[in-house]
């Protein structure tokens, strides 16, 4: 009975049902592409029911884990004290739901785009859910690090099988810098767990006790696979290229969700932790993320593939969510998870947009399109508002994430001065002059190109695809409270430890 019950347990099914219907896919003849695409989203679907099973049951009120599945694994001696340990919170409950959400939606879209190879092609992407769920939901340092190892596996392939010319490169650039990165980090949770007898996160941030010296070194082994994931200037190299290679629907996950493993590192291990450190090194990671915010902005101007620009996008609006972690203080923190969620939302729509264009025109060069609004009004008008929606338009959500961020960055005593929130600003102006520059090549004006006349408007499958996200887009920019209301106890659980420290630091 105990084997059943942590089997059927809310959050294994959450995580490994997409891994079941991985193995699933395994034993279905290849040449029933229809068959493997609808079992592909069947399976994505049903993981998006059982999310929302989990949010029924989770109670916003309780600042901890809940719904935990614990389970003694590797036991040896004193100094291996691994369980198989997960739990969700009020910091991982929105990102559980955000990957859940855009799974479906990047796999329905591959329906036409992908041809060859569709039976691997899905169980790689179902493979890849099961490893992003267990990095947001595992509670065990052990754990996470195979989860986080794991997810590397999948994505590389997607990159470098369905990806473009160059997709080689981008996914061994991918891979090495990623890995590079976690190795570092291995170590660092090899001696928390040897040192301190337990990789269990929740007791290791309830004990503390780690010598502040200690706990910087700790820190930066473990920023240096977090930042290069998320990824922070100067490590972001590797995303132009990996954006670009990947199909669209790798192009929407990796932006939605696995540059977000990177920022929820932070704040789970980072940040929750070793606050002493947290607070020594806010500055700094302040600053390189205001540096990120001005840079992926004035860097994506330029760009004449629309692909390549949203990617340097990214870069500005992740300085964001990391600008909102190191104010480590309610306002901050809360819009720093918010904002994870709505550049998944707002970035996976407008690659997923792109890739409905270039599956049409075969091309992402801005110089070949022009007054498009005239043949594809309705994808016009649905740029528009996602174009808005990441520029931070007030009404829809970028603004509400923005707002909040700035705010906290603003108030920060960790941060103390006004400086960063400034320079912050500026990077939302500098997003609407990048964005509406390409609204502008792509749609307004006269029809220049003979290619551009007649092309087909969007279909029933690419409305449906959209609308999910557009919902989302409108529904957090005009009533934003109940997303703040899930994180609320858990986010404010860990910003009075940080009002704590600053007290005693004075």
């Amino acid at each position: 009975m105990e084997i059943l019950n942590f089997l059927f347990s809310t959050l294994m099914l959450v995580v490994f049902f997409p891994l079941l219907g991985a193995v699933v896919l395994l034993f279905v003849n290849r040449e029933q592409k229809d068959l493997i695409r609808w079992l592909a989203v069947v399976f994505s679907l049903a993981t998006f029911a059982l999310s929302l099973v989990m949010l029924a049951q989770f109670d916003a009120r309780v600042p901890g884990e809940q719904l935990a599945v614990v389970v003694p694994w590797i036991q040896v001696g004193s100094s291996w004290n691994i369980n198989f340990h997960l739990g969700v919170d009020g910091m991982s409950i929105l990102l559980v739901l955000l990957t859940t959400l855009l799974m479906p939606i990047a796999i329905f879209s591959s329906w036409t785009a992908i041809q060859e190879r569709v039976k691997e092609y899905m169980i790689f992407f179902l493979m890849l859910e099961t490893g992003m769920l267990g990095v947001f939901l595992s509670l065990d340092l052990f754990l996470f690090y195979i989860f986080w190892e794991f997810t590397l596996v999948p994505m590389y392939f997607l990159i470098g099988i369905w990806g473009g010319s160059n997709r080689i490169y981008a996914a061994l650039k991918f891979f090495l810098y990623t890995m590079a990165g976690s190795i570092l980090m291995l170590v660092a949770i090899l001696w928390l767990g040897i040192a301190q007898g337990s990789f269990s996160v929740p007791e290791l941030a309830a004990r503390g006790g780690i010598d502040p010296g200690m706990q910087r070194w700790l820190f930066l082994a473990f920023a240096a696979a977090f930042a290069i994931k998320v990824p922070m200037w100067p490590l972001h190299s590797w995303l132009p290229d990996a954006h670009v290679e990947a199909p669209t629907a790798g192009s929407v996950i990796l932006a939605g969700v696995l540059l977000k493993l990177g920022t929820y590192g932070f704040l789970r291990f980072n940040l929750a932790l070793f606050p002493d450190a947290a607070l020594y090194f806010a500055p700094l990671m302040a600053t390189l993320a205001v540096i990120g915010i001005v840079y992926g902005a004035i860097v994506s101007y330029p760009q004449r593939d629309v692909k390549k620009l949203v990617a340097y996008s990214s870069v500005s609006h992740l300085g964001f969510v990391m600008l909102g972690l190191f104010a480590l203080n309610t306002q901050g923190i809360q819009g720093a998870v918010l904002q994870m969620v709505n550049h998944g939302l707002s970035t996976g729509a407008l690659f997923l947009l792109v890739g409905m264009i270039y599956e049409r025109r075969h091309t992402r060069d801005l110089g070949e399109f022009g007054g498009l609004w005239t043949s594809m009004p309705v994808y016009g008008t649905l740029m528009l508002i996602v174009v808005l929606s990441s520029m931070g338009l007030p009404g829809l959500n970028g603004f509400v994430g923005e707002f909040t961020i700035l705010l906290g960055a603003f108030g920060s005593e960790a941060l103390a001065s006004p400086v960063y929130t400034i320079v912050a600003a500026l990077g939302v102006i500098l997003a609407a002059i990048y964005l509406l520059w390409m609204f502008q090549k792509m749609f307004l004006g006269q029809v220049t190109n003979p290619k551009n006349e007649n092309l087909p408007d969007l279909n029933w499958r690419e409305l449906l695809v959209l609308a999910p996200l557009l919902v989302l887009i409108f529904w957090i920019g005009l009533y934003p409270q109940p997303f703040f209301n899930l994180m609320q106890s858990s986010v404010g659980s860990l910003a009075d430890v940080f009002s704590a420290a600053s007290i005693a630091a004075r």
